[in-house]
């Protein structure tokens, strides 16, 4: 206990030594036209920070992005000369002491580690912040910000101390202490912007907080990729090629393809999806005209070891589960091979969106989706996908959907046509109507 107190002395002593390091680059002036993004999270798995990244960069801005660099962000953010990726490092909790403790020093380490790679960054002329996570990344752009004159933009997917109730319950005193200081430090911040309408009401009301909502929209248009075949004979369990045109088709006696993305956390409860496959499976054995199953799950997260362990529980007989991780390029090839998404996403607030069903409707592909508060803002049932409440009603719509299987004049590709001539926006699009008039007036 006493070497962790003397750490904590340390970093106090460490801080005037920080600030006075930092302080010829905070005199510099700053470059035109520079924007430092923050993500204290895997900069691979926040999609919303990469397209932030890329469209500043379209319109003539550098971008600093800072992040952790757990998995492969898209090639072209790689690829963009305008954009640099700054990677921290993951810092790890003490096992020393109560978990309080515990946690407490691990922010202030964060807080300190933060402080030191931005102090050493070139100052933008906003600092871009994705919350969650919050705690102590609010804190530390505000404060850089009012030392370098940079503007603070939040970007609120959700409330990180919803996310944090999922584990410790809504009335712990860490749960509390977040709530504090989420809504005090996000009262600083210059600009917000919010992934819905309920999000952007509830942080007027409750908060005090003017933010604008900026939707997730998909980048790339839907592909039908040749991946899924075998070189050897020109021929998967689900597609073919024609010798002479070289033209991939899905073949007609082929098992349905099932596609859900997850970061395996509290707030996706998957039970319902196995549930729900084990009447699908049972519904085949009694003699329904149904097809066999491949269920691919994508992600990587806290619970994937969990729920895997239960899969290999099943003794399923037409029905194959799988769970890969996929990188940034593949993932929109495997949606466009698909022919269902499901979204288990039920927001620890209840005012955020699933990105995954935003990939899947890019990809013409068609949801079911699990109800919560605000899903109709994104899934209209019966228009572009079908909304459940459990898993005996998501069986009962994977029954509907995939009766006489592939039927061109079924409910799937009733949806897929629906998605298709919806002339949904693309990202870029979006984001010059909503965002680049805030970055380009201030």
């Amino acid at each position: 206990m006493a070497a962790s107190w003397l750490v904590l002395l340390a970093l106090c002593l460490l801080l005037p030594l920080l600030l006075l390091g930092g302080w010829k680059r905070w005199r510099r002036r700053r470059a035109a036209r520079h924007v430092v993004a923050v993500v204290l999270g895997d900069v691979g798995r926040s999609p919303r920070m990469q397209y932030h990244a890329l469209s500043l960069a379209m319109h003539g801005f550098s971008v600093t992005l800072l992040g952790f660099c757990n998995s492969k962000p898209h090639d072209e953010l790689l690829q963009n000369n305008r954009i640099q990726i700054v990677g921290l490092t993951e810092l790890q909790s003490l096992a020393v002491g109560p978990r309080v403790f515990q946690y407490g020093v691990k922010v202030v380490f964060q807080a300190m580690y933060l402080l030191w790679k931005l102090m050493w960054r070139e100052p933008g002329d906003y600092i871009f912040l994705q919350n969650p996570p919050g705690l102590p990344s609010i804190a530390v752009c505000w404060f850089v910000g009012c030392l370098c004159g940079s503007k603070l933009v939040i970007d609120w997917h959700n409330y990180g101390y919803s996310i944090m109730g999922l584990v410790h319950g809504p009335n712990h005193p860490l749960v509390l202490l977040a709530k504090w200081y989420e809504r005090f430090f996000g009262r600083l911040s210059h600009l917000n912007l919010c992934v819905t309408n309920a999000m952007r009401e509830d942080l007027a009301e409750n908060w005090r907080i003017r933010a604008m909502t900026v939707y997730d929209k998909p980048v790339s248009h839907p592909q039908l990729p040749s991946l899924l075949l075998d070189p050897a004979t020109e021929r998967s369990a689900f597609t073919e090629r024609y010798a002479g045109s070289g033209l991939v088709t899905r073949l007609r006696e082929r098992p349905a393809l099932l596609v859900s993305s997850t970061s395996w956390t509290e707030d996706e409860d998957f039970s319902i999806l196995l549930a729900a496959l084990e009447k699908f499976e049972q519904l085949i054995l009694d003699g329904h005209n149904l097809p066999s199953l491949v269920c691919v799950i994508t992600g990587k997260g806290p619970l994937r070891e969990y729920y895997s362990r239960l899969i290999q529980q099943k003794c399923f007989q037409h029905v194959q589960v799988c769970t890969p991780w996929l990188e940034a390029e593949d993932y929109p090839l495997l949606l466009g091979s698909a022919d269902l998404g499901v979204c288990l996403h039920t927001s620890s607030s209840g005012l955020d969106l699933p990105m995954k069903v935003v990939d899947m409707f890019g990809c013409c592909l068609p949801v079911c989706a699990v109800n919560f508060k605000c899903l109709h803002e994104l899934v209209k049932h019966e228009e572009n996908g079908l909304v459940f409440e459990d898993s005996e009603e998501l069986a009962a719509q994977l029954q509907m959907l995939f009766s006489n299987f592939p039927d061109p004049a079924g409910k799937l590709n009733q949806f897929r046509k629906n998605l298709r001539e919806s002339e949904q926006l693309r990202w870029d699009e979006s984001w010059v109507q909503t965002v680049l008039p805030l970055v380009m007036d201030t």
